[in-house]
């Protein structure tokens, strides 16, 4: 009997910004249903990565494959439409903004107006905290409120696929918890999520498979646990 196909695929892929070689011949799978963290030292390449799956930065050679399908030079808005959400490093809420009318910019795919109100809907459901403040401007949210909207934002596009840039980033440990346990519930409901983050443990904790990137290579991949028990790996890449 044959194993189902992975949701993502990489084969191969190679990246370069400019004349600098990114990513050179990464081969990862991401199966349908589970968190996968790709953890390494800043500039390893991880971020290159989900830049290269949403189409942001189309690979030199090789192959993606979502879904079956090879979207290595599909444009960015296609793979939304496909079923790819990507939250960046930085955010990139509109801060002159409500937080109401961001998270309404996240369905502008969707042309059913009663099922972008049943996102909606969801999404505050699972963050509490933007239903206090949807009238608020975004930019005067905290860090991990706006990390909160970032995310709920790419869920009103209703992907299959969640990609996270350092969510815990500049966050409270509190906080940084209550985010990671956002993303354990939504892979609870079915969700893919590739997970970037520069916290090992945090990773870790919520993840079921990692990748470990050193200058655009892979250079370990293991179950989370196997992970977190190999001192020598986590000292020799992670700095842990």
């Amino acid at each position: 009997m044959t194993s189902p196909a992975p949701i993502l695929e990489f084969r191969d892929v190679e990246v370069s910004y400019g004349k600098l070689r990114a990513l050179n011949g990464v081969s990862l799978r991401v199966e349908r249903g589970e968190i996968v963290a790709l953890l390494g030292a800043n500039g390893a390449g991880k971020t290159t990565a989900l830049r290269a799956i949403s189409g942001l930065l189309p690979p030199l050679s090789g192959h993606i494959i979502y879904d079956g399908k090879d979207i290595s030079r599909r444009r960015p808005d296609l793979i939304l439409r496909d079923g790819i959400a990507h939250c960046p490093e930085e955010r990139h809420i509109w801060p002159e903004l409500t937080v109401q009318e961001n998270l309404s910019l996240g369905a502008y795919i969707c042309s059913d107006r009663g099922e972008a109100e049943k996102r909606f809907r969801s999404v505050l459901q699972r963050f509490p905290r933007l239903r206090e403040r949807l009238g608020q401007l975004a930019g005067l949210l905290s860090g991990g409120e706006q990390q909160m909207l970032a995310i709920g934002r790419a869920l009103m596009s209703a992907p299959q696929l969640l990609l996270l840039d350092e969510p815990s980033l500049g966050l409270s440990p509190i906080m940084s918890q209550e985010v990671l346990g956002a993303l354990s519930e939504l892979r609870d409901a079915g969700m893919t999520i590739v997970i970037v983050e520069q916290n090992v443990h945090s990773a870790l904790s919520v993840a079921s498979r990692a990748y470990v990137f050193e200058t655009g290579r892979i250079v370990a991949d293991n179950s989370a646990a196997n992970i977190l028990r190999d001192p020598g790996l986590l000292r020799a890449y992670l700095g842990a």
